[in-house]
């Protein structure tokens, strides 16, 4: 069944990595609208749903970066098998982000509504009001920021040439970002903005970001190829800084610890079929 998916793939787009990259780019964004269009349907989500459905994408994303990154990375794509290269680029992705976050808030600070703390002033009271319009660009920024990583591992991947792993990985991210595009409209209906505004701009957003990212990553890896383990490093760190420092406080903050543990473990189930089933 795997190989009839693959052969299909090639049929449908080809043998060119850089075109898979844009494919596989455009499929993540469009699942990501998909996600955020289901505020028409589903309108007002429970607090413990949403933070179900979170945990379920952090799984799938955790899964993701090891077995379609990570490891590979590892044992295909560096001479020798040396796990340096693939470390490295971890470290860098994490680093990157890490930097990034310097410059925008946290997502998770974003999405429930909390305001940052003041690392200098812990006690202070919050700001009465902030101006509206700079919220909203901060709050663009923040999940922009988010869907970066995945953008680049679907592009790493399929410049890879390896369908095997890019397939299930490009499947995964893009699954994941259904309840993902799902939550962040939600948060920014309740912030106030137009519920078909934004779930068309989700869509929009996604696409500007991932698919170019997907594009870039499968050129850079095929033009360079001694660069694909420190790419695929670099894919999986950022998405792991991601699921610490944003998904895992978000969906710990409101008492339902347990629906998100339990939607992570499904999550990581999913992404371990995908792979083995298609890899």
């Amino acid at each position: 069944m795997s190989d009839v998916i693959l052969e299909q793939f090639v049929r449908l787009f080809g043998t060119d990595v850089v075109v898979h990259g844009l494919v596989g780019g455009v499929i993540i964004a469009l699942l990501n609208l998909l996600g955020a269009s289901m505020v028409f349907v589903w309108r007002d989500p429970t607090r413990r749903a949403m933070d179900g459905a979170l945990g379920f994408a952090a799984g799938v994303m955790l899964a993701a970066s090891f077995t379609s990154l990570i490891i590979p990375g590892v044992e295909t794509y560096t001479p020798g098998g040396s796990p340096i290269p693939v470390l490295v680029g971890t470290a860098l992705g994490a680093l990157f982000l890490d930097r990034s976050d310097v410059f925008v808030p946290h997502a998770h600070y974003l999405l429930s509504g909390r305001r940052r703390p003041d690392a200098a002033n812990p006690d202070a009271a919050p700001p009465a009001d902030d101006d509206r319009l700079a919220g909203v660009v901060l709050f663009i920024l923040a999940i922009t920021l988010h869907n970066m990583p995945e953008g680049l591992a679907v592009g790493v991947g399929f410049g890879s040439g390896d369908l095997g792993t890019a397939v299930p990985l490009m499947l995964a991210i893009g699954i994941q970002n259904v309840p993902e595009g799902f939550a962040v409209s939600v948060a920014a209906i309740n912030a106030g903005l137009d519920r078909r505004f934004y779930a068309v701009f989700t869509g929009v957003r996604s696409g500007i970001v991932e698919i170019p990212l997907a594009v870039l990553g499968a050129y850079a890896v095929q033009a360079v190829s001694t660069l694909l383990p420190y790419a695929m490093g670099f894919a999986a760190g950022a998405m792991l800084f991601v699921i610490s420092d944003e998904v895992v406080p978000e969906t710990h903050a409101n008492g339902n610890e347990r629906v998100a543990t339990l939607g992570t473990i499904v999550g990581v189930i999913v992404m371990l079929y995908l792979d083995i089933s298609l890899g």
